[in-house]
């Protein structure tokens, strides 16, 4: 909410959020053709069949990849198939995506390599902003509310920096 409060000002327009979060999953989860990924396509065109316009992506996700060497070394590759794939199903091959480098994971060994592949992702209309740093709840996962908070407000200002148009 805090990401939409903080654009709705400097738009055009109304601002709709499509959750489609599922805490715990990896980035395979969400590959063309898995049930994540097909009910995120379903759910963002269904958004606006009535019309609207879907005007970005943001994915926050990544800490369930650092419980392995394999499934961190191969972040980057994932995500930026996803990104391909979700752009080509939308029919938006510019669509502008904001990924969070995430500040927290399973496993601090390989918390570090999924980091890198996520602030690495060199692909056109694909900004990323950095978690670190943010203060995590008690179980050193999930962040806390007020991080929670400033994250969105990070998140709309990459977004109004890098693909708003001005209103």
């Amino acid at each position: 909410m805090s990401f939409a409060n903080a654009v709705k000002d400097r738009i055009n327009g109304a601002v709709g959020l499509v959750p489609c979060a599922v805490g715990g999953t990896a980035i395979k989860e969400w590959a063309r053709g898995e049930e994540l990924y097909e009910n995120m396509v379903k759910r963002a065109r269904e958004s606006v069949k009535d019309g609207g316009e879907i005007k970005g992506l943001l994915w926050f996700q990544g800490e369930s990849d650092t419980s392995t060497q394999i499934e961190a070394n191969a972040y980057r590759g994932n995500m930026e198939k996803l990104i391909e794939d979700v752009r080509e199903d939308l029919g938006l091959p510019s669509l502008p995506i904001i990924q969070v480098a995430i500040a927290s994971g399973l496993d601090d060994n390989y918390m570090e390599k999924v980091r890198e592949e996520q602030l690495n992702i060199n692909l056109p209309n694909v900004a990323c902003v950095d978690a670190k740093g943010l203060d995590l709840n008690e179980d050193h996962l999930h962040l806390t509310t007020e991080s929670q908070v400033k994250l969105g407000n990070m998140l709309a200002g990459a977004y109004l920096k890098h693909f708003a148009a001005s209103p």
